[in-house]
């Protein structure tokens, strides 16, 4: 794996997981109470033994760069490891910025190929799953092929939301279209137990999707980014035009948790979806394939009389008396007495307010950070340092599915409450 440079791309606007991505990056949006999306192919990449590391960003990405520095020193030890970050700049050869995840690559190829390794690994920043990109390349590299494109098997229903492939017995792809309909999308069933799905899986899931991951022959991405200099995306125009040209394109099928949290409802599904018992669909607790972060060395956290059920409570965490069912708590999150959280993810908070800082501001009329007294959050998002103050009510009363109160320091998402980062919520509030 020596031989194989990784390239992580950070996405555009964030605009369908705004307004989480306000004041940062996609991948550094906070998961599960204390990680960010970026440590999930990050680590992937450690566990399989793949250390050269490069993320692509474009927009807010000062916070990105600190999670990474702050995290991933690859270099101890006088190794080649490092994780870096490639922010899209403009220069006089290339005076635009990044137009999309194969215009990303090819503005910076110059720096990869600088680099002596046989494949490049191409990765997203914003998804959740686990997998063992040795066995990804190394699949590739036996096939022979030119690109090989990891497929997740899926039903028809998901299947339109997807690039799908078209491939025979053996694994080749034949075909690639991009989000097909009705009998387009019929034409593209494949036989998926030919990859190891049993024959009742295989009948429920007959379609391969593209992830949206690839492994690349150094000569072949090289080619298709400086002989199409058009195209702009993977998935929609280099894929098509490396099988239109006669290369050799193979899938590598992965059936297992994958999940694309792109938008409010899908990033928050994701997150609650992890205090399932007994078995969550995606576990942290995996002691021979870690998922690592910033070590933050906090305090334990401290529980005063709480009630909690279904829930994940992160480090540093201070719970008066209140009830809490079904919810995510990050790192650092302060709940006051008579507070009822339900169905909700907390992100927590950047720093700790002494119990004098939190008094000084009651009596200036400020609000401390945290969920305050006699609360009711039900079904929402709090992002960072959030200050709810007491008796307010959070629970989307006129079941709203979007709205934007930016004056007001929330929006609703697929019905989901979101509280932006920073915002103050006054006493008695109803939302």
């Amino acid at each position: 794996m020596k031989r194989v440079l990784a390239i992580i791309l950070g996405g555009g606007a964030g605009t369908r997981l705004y307004p989480l991505t306000k004041m940062r990056a996609k991948p550094a949006v906070p998961l599960a109470g204390k990680y960010r999306l970026i440590d999930i192919p990050i680590s992937n990449c450690i566990n399989s033994n793949i250390t050269k590391m490069y993320v692509l960003t474009q927009f807010n990405s000062a916070s990105l760069n600190r999670h990474l520095s702050q995290t991933y020193d690859l270099s101890a030890g006088f190794g080649q490891g490092f994780v870096e970050v490639l922010a899209a700049q403009q220069t006089p050869e290339s005076p635009s910025w990044f137009e999309g995840t194969a215009d990303a690559v090819r503005k910076y190829q110059w720096l990869f190929q600088e680099w002596d390794v046989d494949e490049y690994l191409i990765l997203s920043g914003d998804q959740l799953y686990r997998m063992d990109y040795s066995l990804f390349v190394e699949h590739h590299r036996q096939s022979g092929a030119d690109l090989t494109v990891a497929a997740l098997p899926v039903d028809p229903q998901q299947a339109e939301a997807f690039g799908l492939m078209r491939t025979d017995a053996h694994g080749t792809i034949q075909e690639f279209r991009e989000k097909p309909k009705g009998n387009s999308l019929k034409e593209m069933a494949v036989d998926t137990s030919r990859f190891g799905l049993s024959p009742e899986s295989a009948e429920q899931k007959p379609y391969l999707a593209s992830m949206g991951i690839y492994v690349f022959s150094r000569k072949a991405l090289i080619d298709l980014l400086n002989d199409h200099p058009q195209h702009k995306d993977f998935g929609k125009e280099v894929i098509p035009e490396a099988l239109a040209g006669g290369m050799t394109l193979k899938s590598y099928v992965f059936d297992d948790y994958w999940e694309d949290i792109g938008t409010i409802g899908a990033f928050y599904e994701a997150n609650l979806a992890l205090t399932q018992q007994p078995s969550p669909p995606f576990s942290f607790y995996d002691e021979d394939f870690p998922i690592y972060t910033r070590p933050r060395y906090l305090p334990p956290s401290k529980l005063v009389d709480a009630q909690i059920t279904e829930s994940i409570i992160g480090e540093g965490t201070m719970l008066k008396s209140c009830s809490i069912h079904h919810c995510v708590l990050g790192v650092r999150s302060r709940v006051e007495n008579d507070v009822v959280l339900q169905d909700s993810l907390l992100m927590g908070a950047d720093f700790f307010e002494s119990s004098t800082e939190r008094a000084v501001l009651r009596e200036r009329g400020g609000i401390p950070v945290g969920v305050g007294q006699g609360t009711t959050v039900k079904r929402a998002i709090l992002d960072k340092n959030t200050r709810i103050g007491s008796n307010v009510t959070i629970v989307n009363k006129d079941h709203v599915e979007e709205a934007d109160r930016p004056e007001l320091g929330f929006y609703i998402r697929n019905g989901i409450v979101v509280v932006v980062k920073n915002a103050s919520i006054p006493d008695g509030t109803v939302i």
